[in-house]
């Protein structure tokens, strides 16, 4: 098994755990996180194409490199703006999820101690 082969299955197996979270759990936070794999296992896939092409004698081309990179960076300012709205929205109505059937926890009890 060569190098190229393992790092791809490497990545489709984050693409499908990051699937798989992002399917199952409710938890925003949960489902960023597993965005943010999904995202990593198609860099690692779109890294290894570009691999296997230089492998193969065709000319290195820096152009897939050049979009991981940049997609790295986009990926990364998008959790930040993610993970800064869900802080928002946890500051505005003291609960994380979107689900209008769950109530925010009671301050009534907090105050009567």
């Amino acid at each position: 098994m060569s190098a190229a082969t393992l790092f791809g299955l490497c990545g489709a197996g984050l693409v499908g755990f990051g699937l798989y979270g992002l399917i199952i759990h409710p938890h925003p936070l949960r489902k960023i996180l597993a965005f943010n794999l999904l995202g990593s296992g198609v860099f690692l896939l779109f890294g290894v194409i570009a691999r296997r092409g230089a492998g193969a004698g065709l000319g290195s081309d820096p152009v897939p490199q050049a979009l991981v990179i940049t997609g790295l960076v986009v990926a990364f300012a998008a959790t930040a703006l993610a993970v800064a709205l869900l802080l928002r929205l946890f500051e505005t109505s003291g609960r994380i999820s979107l689900r209008p059937d769950e109530s925010a926890p009671d301050q009534s009890q907090a105050s009567d101690d």
